[in-house]
């Protein structure tokens, strides 16, 4: 016969929940970042693709 399981705490929730939310923030935090040191220009780690057809166009 199936025997029902204890409840969770409110804390071990919680606890739960912050673990979670505190590696998505640090993800975003890291992603701000890099995208603020490439619209700056100052990304030394980190290679993407440039649009050159609008500089040469307007030559």
């Amino acid at each position: 016969m199936a025997v029902p399981k204890k409840r969770t705490s409110k804390s071990k929730k919680k606890i739960r929940r912050n673990v979670c939310r505190d590696k998505t923030n640090g993800i975003a935090a890291k992603a701000f970042s890099l995208a603020q040191s490439i619209l700056t220009g100052r990304s030394k780690g980190f290679y993407y693709a440039t649009n050159n057809k609008s500089s040469q166009s307007s030559k």
